[in-house]
């Protein structure tokens, strides 16, 4: 063969071969250099991510991932920084998160004083006869109790002094009782005359006057006067609560109790690319006509590549147990023959569950006191038994769980029910819940992460924002010690019930997930789930506990993309 002709063929093999590693499998991003907890049993650690699209395509060292880096392709050197599948917020209200930025946010006021001020202070640029709406005020965690009170809580006479002209609203933090001065419930038509609703109570003093606050099903008194929100304001809403989550490592989140115009502001961030999150919806229970809705179309499942997801009903069947609104078996240890309220009644509750399991939704229960739980697994257990074919992964879940009775623990394994639990909860409650319930009932029933999981249990973890704020880092930070924020008791309340490490990050990833039905495309660190990462300045598996509440927020990635870097 001649010379050139052998060098041609030689030159063209070459380009051949060349042509075919060119044309093998490049990632969009690498991540390197990292310590990453994957959450799946399979491969436990990592070094390094390498994603295609929004989809994990590779998982392991440093020097494997090398194969996937092209020119094109963007790299995040992590130096060492520890890494998570993408934290999931297992319960919370994120219209909530956002209103909370726009209205006064009362969350860290430490007295009913600084809570007049506050509103005082807003009201010198509000209009007349216009609104001033608030969040947040816990009088549990007030530094200094107000004189004159009722039942614990204050009257409306300072705010209505300090602000006269304008209709005032604040909503506790539970947000299962609020304030309202004179104004507000003047406008309501509120006096003393007025009738108590079933399933709520207007607190009244000692001169028979309403007091200003409104304990559960009474809020809707002055709700019905409360202008409503407009979808200018939802928009701005929504903005901002997908940016807060992001600036705290959440990728995903699980709204409770959504209605018609919520929905519609989700599809429209949907349809423009603005959702930087991952939303599962629980549709308002209580809204017969959306339900109806719903039950007529199905579920609707993974739009915009899995940014949106409705396939779930939020009910309620009691109160808080701040405001003494959660429903015990037995009395309140500090409030004799009150033993809560009941928010709807439990044949609607019943109807509702047997409608929606027949429909292919899954049902999430608010029940926080005792009775209340024991009630709604009642409920559950007969809707299972009739309806089994529908019940075969039901995947139902009672939120928040927060106070059991022995005998109903090991009912949620048992049932495969899921407690969607807010480790914060523990943190800010405990210290004045043994006040409510006495010490037995803390011991056996109240906050039992350990002996849910013991059982067979999945527990959903979350913040119940803005109730708490929307920090994983806190309640993973509860879900280990077992203290408040402050640190205290040493060594925990209930101690032998604290989360291990790997415990809290599964209730925060790979379990949240199961609880959405979506633990096959989300919550571990797999080749072909979604590229939702967390990424923290220090190794929350290992650092000492009182050193995870100043770990910060690296990057919080949503689908391969930053939605979030730390300044």
């Amino acid at each position: 063969m001649p010379k050139l002709t052998h060098l041609f063929l030689s030159l063209l093999i070459l380009s051949f071969f060349s042509g075919c590693q060119d044309t093998s499998p490049k990632a969009d991003l690498v991540i390197r250099n990292a310590q990453v907890y994957t959450v799946n049993n399979n491969q436990p650690m990592a070094e390094a991510v390498a994603v295609v699209g929004e989809k994990i395509a590779f998982v392991g060292s440093n020097e494997e991932v090398s194969s996937w880096i092209a020119d094109t392709t963007d790299i995040i050197d992590l130096g060492g920084k520890t890494m998570t599948p993408g934290l999931i917020e297992g319960h919370g209200h994120i219209m909530g998160v956002g209103y909370n930025r726009l209205n006064l946010e009362l969350m860290e006021m430490k007295s009913y004083e600084e809570i007049v001020e506050a509103v005082a202070e807003r009201a010198k640029n509000t209009p007349a006869g216009e609104w001033i709406l608030g969040r947040g005020w816990h009088q549990e965690k007030w530094v200094s109790q107000p004189e004159n009170g009722v039942k614990g809580f204050p009257t409306h006479h300072s705010l209505s002094q300090a602000v006269p002209n304008n209709p005032v609203y604040l909503t506790h933090a539970s947000g299962h009782l609020g304030f309202a001065n004179e104004r507000a419930m003047e406008l309501a038509g509120i006096n003393r005359n007025s009738p108590q609703p079933d399933g709520g109570e207007i607190f009244m003093g000692i001169d028979g006057r309403p007091t200003g606050i409104f304990n559960e099903t009474a809020q809707g008194l002055i709700g019905d006067v409360v202008p409503e929100n407009t979808p200018e304001t939802d928009r701005k809403a929504l903005e901002l609560a997908i940016a807060e989550c992001n600036e705290n490592g959440i990728t995903g989140f699980h709204t409770a109790g959504q209605d018609v115009p919520e929905i519609e502001v989700f599809k429209a961030f949907v349809d423009e690319g603005k959702m930087n999150i991952r939303l599962y919806v629980m549709l308002n229970g209580r809204n017969e006509e959306l339900l109806q809705e719903y039950y007529d179309k199905g579920p609707e499942i993974g739009l915009g590549n899995d940014r949106l997801t409705i396939r779930a009903i939020k009910l309620y069947s009691d109160g808080a147990l701040g405001s003494r609104g959660a429903w015990l078996l037995k009395e309140y240890e500090d409030s004799p023959g009150q033993f809560g309220h009941n928010t709807t009644p439990m044949e609607d509750i019943e109807r509702v569950t047997r409608d929606g399991l027949q429909a292919g939704f899954q049902i999430c229960t608010h029940a926080i006191g005792d009775r209340a739980n024991q009630e709604v697994l009642d409920i559950y257990e007969r809707a299972f038994n009739d309806f089994p074919d529908a019940a075969m992964d039901h995947r139902f879940r009672i939120e928040h769980a927060q106070h059991l009775h022995l005998d109903e623990i090991p009912r949620f394994a048992e049932m495969g029910v899921i407690p969607a639990m807010q480790a914060i909860h523990m943190s800010s409650d405990r210290p004045w819940a043994i006040d409510r319930l006495g010490k037995q009932r803390i011991k056996d029933g109240a906050y039992v992460w350990q002996k849910l999981l013991e059982s067979g249990a999945k527990i959903v973890n979350g913040t119940d924002a803005p109730v708490e704020p929307i920090s994983a880092l806190a309640s993973f930070y509860s879900s280990v010690s077992r203290q408040t924020l402050a640190g205290s008791p040493d060594g925990g309340y209930e101690a032998d019930q604290k989360m291990t490490r790997e415990q809290a990050l599964r209730s925060y990833t790979l379990d949240a997930a199961y609880g959405a039905f979506e633990e096959d495309i989300k919550g571990s660190i797999e080749v072909g789930k979604v590229a939702d990462f967390t990424v923290y300045s220090e190794d929350i598996m290992s650092i000492p506990d009182n050193e995870i509440l100043n770990t910060e927020i690296e990057y919080t990635i949503v689908g391969g993309r930053v939605v979030y870097k730390r300044p």
